[in-house]
C-alpha cells in the first residue's frame, strides 16, 4: 500500500489507549475488554494442544474439527444454512475476518453503506480496500437503529454492499427482525452484498439476535463475521471466523487469509475447539453479569453526572454511549476546539484518570457523545464513577 497508508486514519481508540498508558492507576473504561476469566474448556483445549505438540503449520482455512464445530454452530444457533465446513474460514480474530471479507468483495471506488457510529477499524478496512464508507446515521430516538428509508436513499449506482453491526459498537443498538427483513429486501432488489458483523451476538439483553444470513435467500449474498473474543472472554487469543457460500468470494477470502496470516495460531484454534465442545454456561453467566454492570454504571452516572451526560441503557453490547450536555461543555470552555467529544475525553483523562472514547471517532454524526466501556469489573466501574463525582463537583466554569 505504501503511501496510501498515510491517508488512513489511526483509530482514536489507539490514541486514547496510548494516553492511558501514561496515567497512574487509570480507570480503563476506554477498553472493550471484559474482565472475566476465559472458561476452563478454552484453557484446557490450549493446554492439551501444547502437550500434544500442536505447534506446527495448519491448513490456512483452519483446523478441520474447528470448522466442523463452527458450521454446526451457525446452522443450529444462528439458523444460517451452511452447507459444509468448506464454507468456513477461521480468522485471526474478528478484525481479520472483516479484512478478509471486505477485501474479497470490494473493488476500488465501491461504496459501502455503514452506520454512524461504527467501530473505526471497520471504516479504515473499507478504505484500505480502496472503497468508500458511506455512513448513514442511526438515531437515538429509534434505539440507535437506522431509519430504513434513509438508508435506502443513500444507495447510489456505486453502492456495492451494506455493513451491519448488531448489536452495535459503540451504541449498543440492535436491529429488529423487521429491520433486517427490510434491509434484506433492499439488498436483494439492488443486488448488494451484506457484511454482517455479529461480534456481540451473545450480548443482547432483550429480544432476539437475528442473523440476516438466516433470512430466505440471504446467505448467498451475506458474509457473516464472528469472533470468540466477546462470548468467551479471550480478546487477546484472537480467534474469529467467517462463512461464505459464494465459491468465487470464498476463494478470494481464502487468499487474503493466506497472505495476511498463513494460519491462525494453532494453540488458539484448539482452545476454540475446547470451548465449542464444552459447556456453554459461561455465555449466559457473562451476559447476566454484564447487564448488572450496565445498570450499575448508568445508575451511577445519573447520580454523579446527570447534569453532564444523558443516555439510555442499550439493548446490547457492553458500552455506554452518552450525550454530552452542550451547556456544561460551554461553561467549562470545552467547546472552543474542533471537537467537544475529544475535549471532554481528554478532560476526564487528565482530571479523573477515567478512560473513554470520543463519539466523533465513530463517525461525524456522533460528535458530542462519549463511549464508556461497562464491561470492566464492578470495582473499577465504581471507582471511575467516584472519580467523576469529584471531577464534576470541583469543575470551575471559565
Amino acid at each position: 500500500m505504501g503511501i496510501f497508508l498515510d491517508t488512513l486514519p489511526m483509530s482514536g481508540i489507539v490514541r486514547i489507549r496510548d494516553m492511558m498508558y501514561t496515567i497512574q492507576n487509570p480507570f480503563r473504561l476506554d477498553q472493550g475488554d471484559v474482565s472475566f476469566d476465559a472458561p476452563e474448556s478454552f484453557k484446557q483445549g490450549m493446554r492439551k494442544a501444547i502437550d500434544a505438540n500442536h505447534t506446527h503449520y495448519l491448513p490456512t482455512l483452519g483446523v478441520p474439527r474447528l470448522r466442523q464445530l463452527i458450521a454446526e454452530k451457525l446452522r443450529t444457533k444462528n439458523g444460517i444454512p451452511v452447507g459444509g465446513d468448506d464454507e468456513i474460514i477461521v480468522t485471526n480474530g474478528g478484525t481479520h475476518g472483516i479484512y478478509c471479507a471486505l477485501h474479497a468483495v470490494l473493488e476500488p471506488g465501491d461504496e459501502v453503506i455503514c452506520p454512524d457510529p461504527l467501530w473505526p477499524p471497520s471504516l479504515a478496512i473499507t478504505q484500505s480496500a480502496h472503497a468508500v464508507p458511506v455512513q448513514v446515521p442511526v438515531h437515538e430516538s429509534l434505539g440507535f437503529r437506522w431509519d430504513i428509508d434513509e438508508l435506502e436513499r443513500a444507495i447510489t449506482p456505486k453502492t456495492k454492499a451494506i455493513y451491519i453491526n448488531s448489536p452495535t459498537n459503540p451504541s449498543g443498538g440492535a436491529f429488529t427482525r423487521g429491520d433486517l427483513e427490510r434491509i434484506a429486501a433492499i439488498a436483494t432488489a439492488r443486488k448488494l452484498w451484506v457484511f454482517s458483523d455479529e461480534a456481540y451476538e451473545d450480548v443482547l439483553f432483550s429480544g432476539e439476535h437475528v442473523s440476516i444470513a438466516s433470512l430466505p435467500g440471504m446467505y448467498e449474498r451475506t458474509i457473516p463475521i464472528y469472533t470468540m473474543s466477546k462470548s468467551y472472554a479471550v480478546t487477546g487469543v484472537r480467534v474469529g471466523y467467517i462463512a461464505i457460500k459464494d465459491k468465487v468470494m470464498r476463494a478470494r477470502a481464502a487468499k487474503v487469509a493466506l497472505y495476511t496470516a498463513s494460519n491462525v495460531c494453532s494453540i488458539a484454534q484448539y482452545g476454540a475447539i475446547g470451548a465449542l465442545e464444552g459447556p456453554q454456561d459461561c455465555i449466559e453467566e457473562f451476559k447476566t453479569e454484564l447487564k448488572i454492570r450496565r445498570d450499575l454504571f448508568y445508575a451511577g452516572l445519573e447520580d454523579v453526572a446527570g447534569h453532564v451526560f444523558s443516555g439510555t441503557p442499550p439493548e446490547g453490547a457492553f458500552y455506554a454511549f452518552v450525550k454530552i450536555n452542550p451547556d456544561w461543555a460551554r461553561d467549562l470552555g470545552l467547546d472552543q476546539g474542533p471537537s467537544v467529544s475529544w475535549a471532554t475525553a481528554e478532560y476526564l483523562i487528565k482530571h479523573g484518570r477515567v478512560g473513554c472514547v470520543p463519539g466523533v471517532d465513530f463517525g461525524p454524526a456522533s460528535e458530542g457523545y462519549l463511549r464508556f466501556c461497562t464491561c470492566r469489573d464492578r470495582t473499577e466501574l465504581t471507582g471511575a464513577l467516584e472519580s467523576m463525582r469529584t471531577v464534576f463537583a470541583s469543575a470551575t466554569p471559565v
